[in-house]
Formats: structure tokens, sequence, C-alpha cells
């Protein structure tokens, strides 16, 4: 089992919950408009958290179980030669996502991510 973790607002996750699905992509874009949901794996949750959702406020990491999606998961790197991240190519359900994590401050505003 690979363990994929994407980084979400919470009201995107309770969304998600009443429906039984995940759809979001990323910060503002669904999965119908960019044909995949971005994740990552712990090494690369900083860097994606704070580029995206550096400025967000009620966030959440939901941890993927990649072995409960039934889509594919691909490996690609956003521009050649680069690092290459996890991209779900379908919705997930909610029975996919094994841990929801609350993501905090501390005293100088860094995010606190698992990991």
């Amino acid at each position: 089992m690979t363990q994929l973790l994407h980084i979400t607002e919470r009201a995107c996750w309770e969304a998600a919950i009443e429906t039984g699905w995940y759809r979001m992509s990323t910060r503002g874009v669904s999965l119908d408009e960019q044909g995949f949901i971005h994740c990552s794996l712990s090494h690369q949750l900083r860097a994606v958290a704070e580029y995206v959702y550096g400025d967000g406020d009620d966030l959440v990491v939901l941890v993927i179980d990649s072995e409960r999606l039934g889509v594919p998961v691909r490996f690609e790197a956003p521009e050649p030669g680069a690092e290459e991240y996890p991209h779900i190519y379908g919705a997930v359900p909610a029975g996919a996502v094994s841990k929801v994590v609350p993501v905090e401050r501390d005293t100088e505003g860094r995010m606190l991510l698992p990991g």
C-alpha cells in the first residue's frame, strides 16, 4: 500500500463525506477541470502545502490508501526532469481516506504537517 497525501480545505472534505466521493484536484480546481487529483508523498507534502496553501486556513491532510482507490495512480513530473508526484485519475471514494489530519500552525505561522 502506498500512502498518498492530499492537502485541502476542510469544507471540501466535509462536502465529500456527504456525497461519498472527493473530487477536488487542488485549491480551486476540480477533478473534472484538471483530469486528476494532485497528491504528494510524505517528503513532498511541505513544499506543496506551502506553495499552494501557504495562506490557507482550516486545512486538512487526507491520507489516502492507494489500494482502496479503484482508479489509476500515475507518478508524473510537472516538467521534464522534475520530481514525479502521484496523480489520482478519478474520484476518491471517502472510504479510501484512512486518516484526516487537521493542519495547525506553530507560533511563527508555519504549518504543522504529518509525516
